[in-house]
C-alpha cells in the first residue's frame, strides 16, 4: 500500500466522520483506517485495467505488424521494377527492404517503449506502492504509445531523374526538413493554406541529442536551409560552425567553421544564417561576430572567402534573380546585391533606428517573394514590415502594438516565412509560439506552441527559423532546445 501519513481526528474523505485520519500522498485526501483500505483497493482495480490494456495493445502490435498496410507502396515499387526490367531489379529488392525496415522500426520502437512499460507496471505490482500520480502517469504513457502506433507512415517514394531509367528510392518524411525563413518560399499550390491546421505535437528532425558539440548534436542553432534533395544545412551558432544533415542521417556534417571560434579564414564566429547560391555551388554565411557575409565552396570547402565586410549581418535571402539580400541589425536597414555589384541598394530601413514607416528597430531576418518585396521580422519594434520594391516606408502585416503576448501582439518576432496568398507566419520568440497572420489582419492566430517554454513536443523554447516544404508541413528551429520540430499539416482541414 502506498505510504499514508497518519493525523490527527479530522473528517474522513469518505464517510465524513470524526475519526483518526492517514493522509494519502497521492490525492492529498484524508481517509479513515477503514475507508484507505478501500481506497488502495480501488487503486489495485486501476492498476489491473492499466495491465490489461498493455496486453490488449501488445496483441494489437502483433496484429499490425502482420498487416502489410504499406501494401500500396510495394506494388508501386513492383510496377517500377516491372517496366524497367533486367536494369533495375536490384535496386527494387533494395527499396523494397528498406521500406520493409521503415515499417519495422517504428513498429519496434513502439514496442520497446511498451516492454519498458511493462517492466514498470511489474515492479509496481511487485512493491504495491503506488497511488493516483503513478496511475495517471501509466495512463498516459500507454495512450502515448498507441498514438505512435496508429500514426499514418511517413514514408513515399521519391523517383530521380537518371539518363536510362527513373532510379526510385524510399523517403521518410519524418527526418525530412524544409527551407529556410530567409529564402524563396517552395510550397506546393495546392495546398489550402487559408484553412491549414497542423499538428501540435512535433517531430525531431535534427538535434535529437541534447545540446553540444558532437556531429549528431546542436548548441543554438539559427538559420537553416533545404536543398532539393531535403539536404539540410544548419548555422549552428554556438558551435561556430555549419553543418549538412542528410535526408534520414542520424548526424551531421561540418560543411564551414567547426575549427574553433575566431576570424580566420578557416573559422567562423556565431553564424547566424546561411543559404546556398547553386550558380556558383557555394554556401554563403551570415558570419555575425566577425562583421562579414562569407562565401564558402559548397564541396570540401577548407576556407571562406569575404565578399561584404564591416556589417553586422543577421538574416540572409537570394531572390529568383540571384541577388543577395543582407540584414545589417545596427544600421538597422537591408540591402540588396544584385549580381556583379560591389555597392548595394538599401531596399528597407536606413532612415536610423525608430519606430515610424521607414525605420527599423533591430531587423533580424527577411522574407523575399516573388514579386521582390521584402518582409522584415524586427525585434525592437516587435512587428513584421512589408518593404514592395522601390518603396520608401514599410507596411506593418504582423504586429506592430508593441511588446507582448495578445494575438494583436509579438515579443521579439525572428523567423518569417510568406505564403502564395500572402499570409505571414512569424516565430514569436518571446512567446515560445508560431503565430499565423493573414492579409490585412487585425490579429493572428497561434498555430504551433504557446503552451509555455519547455521541451516537450508540443511546446517550443526560443523558435527562431521558420519554414514549410513542399507537403505543407511546418519547420521550427526549436533554438534552446537544441533541436529542429517537424509538425505535420492536418490534411483533414
Amino acid at each position: 500500500m502506498a505510504a499514508a501519513e497518519t493525523t490527527s481526528e479530522a473528517e474522513c474523505f469518505t464517510c465524513g466522520k470524526v475519526k483518526v485520519t492517514y493522509l494519502c500522498e497521492g490525492c492529498s485526501q484524508k481517509f479513515c483506517f477503514k475507508d484507505l483500505a478501500q481506497h488502495h483497493q480501488e487503486h489495485v482495480l486501476e492498476l489491473e485495467k492499466v495491465v490489461t490494456n498493455c496486453d490488449e495493445f501488445q496483441q494489437k502490435i502483433i496484429e499490425q505488424k502482420q498487416d502489410l498496410n504499406y501494401r500500396s507502396l510495394l506494388e508501386q515499387v513492383n510496377e517500377w521494377e516491372k517496366n524497367s526490367i533486367i536494369k533495375i531489379k536490384q535496386t527494387a529488392e533494395e527499396c523494397r527492404q528498406e521500406l520493409i525496415k521503415s515499417a519495422d522500426d517504428n513498429i519496434i520502437e513502439v514496442k520497446k517503449k511498451l516492454d519498458e512499460l511493462i517492466a514498470n507496471l511489474r515492479q509496481i505490482r511487485e512493491e504495491d506502492d503506488f497511488n493516483e500520480v503513478h496511475l495517471n502517469k501509466l495512463k498516459a504513457l500507454l495512450e502515448k504509445l498507441q498514438k505512435e502506433l496508429d500514426q499514418p507512415l511517413h514514408i513515399y517514394i521519391s523517383k530521380e531523374r537518371r539518363s536510362f531509367i527513373n532510379k526510385i528510392s524510399i523517403i521518410n518524411k519524418v527526418s525530412a526538413a524544409s527551407v529556410t525563413s530567409s529564402v524563396l518560399l517552395r510550397v506546393s499550390s495546392r495546398i489550402n493554406y487559408r484553412n491549414a491546421r497542423w499538428k501540435q505535437y512535433g517531430l525531431t528532425v535534427a538535434g535529437e541529442n541534447g545540446q553540444g558539440n558532437r556531429i549528431s548534436q546542436l548548441s543554438k542553432p539559427w538559420g537553416l536551409y533545404v536543398d532539393d534533395d531535403q539536404t539540410v544545412y544548419f548555422a549552428d551558432q554556438s558551435n561556430h560552425r555549419i553543418v549538412e544533415w542528410k535526408l534520414g542521417a542520424t548526424s551531421g556534417q561540418v560543411v564551414a567553421g567547426g575549427n574553433g571560434q575566431g576570424s580566420g579564414a578557416h573559422q567562423l564566429s556565431c553564424p547566424h544564417d546561411v543559404i546556398i547560391d547553386k550558380e556558383r555551388d557555394s554556401l554563403i554565411i551570415s558570419d555575425y561576430s566577425n562583421r562579414r557575409v562569407v562565401r564558402w565552396p559548397r564541396r570540401n570547402g577548407t576556407s571562406g572567402e569575404t565578399i561584404i565586410s564591416n556589417i553586422f549581418c543577421w538574416g540572409l535571402a537570394m531572390d529568383n534573380n540571384g541577388s543577395l539580400y543582407v540584414v545589417d541589425t545596427v544600421k538597422t536597414e537591408v540591402t540588396r546585391y544584385r549580381k556583379g555589384e560591389s555597392q548595394g541598394t538599401v531596399v528597407a530601413g536606413g532612415n536610423g533606428r525608430g519606430n515610424c514607416l521607414d525605420q527599423l528597430a533591430d531587423p533580424r531576418y527577411i522574407f523575399v517573394d516573388r514579386d521582390h518585396s521584402v518582409y522584415v521580422s524586427e525585434c525592437g519594434n516587435a512587428r513584421v514590415v512589408k518593404w514592395v520594391e522601390g518603396a520608401k516606408q514599410g507596411i506593418v502585416v504582423a504586429g506592430g502594438h508593441g511588446s507582448g503576448s495578445s494575438l494583436k501582439q509579438l515579443s521579439c518576432p525572428l523567423g518569417v516565412v510568406v505564403d502564395q496568398i500572402g499570409t505571414v507566419y512569424v516565430a514569436d520568440w518571446g512567446n515560445a509560439r508560431i503565430v499565423r497572420w493573414p492579409k490585412r489582419a487585425k490579429r493572428g492566430s497561434v498555430i504551433i506552441g504557446g503552451n509555455g517554454e519547455g521541451g516537450q513536443s508540443n511546446q517550443l523554447n526560443r523558435p527562431i527559423g521558420l519554414s514549410f516544404d513542399q507537403h505543407g508541413n511546418l519547420y521550427v528551429v526549436d533554438s534552446e532546445n537544441h533541436r529542429v520540430q517537424k509538425f505535420d499539416i492536418d490534411y483533414n482541414t
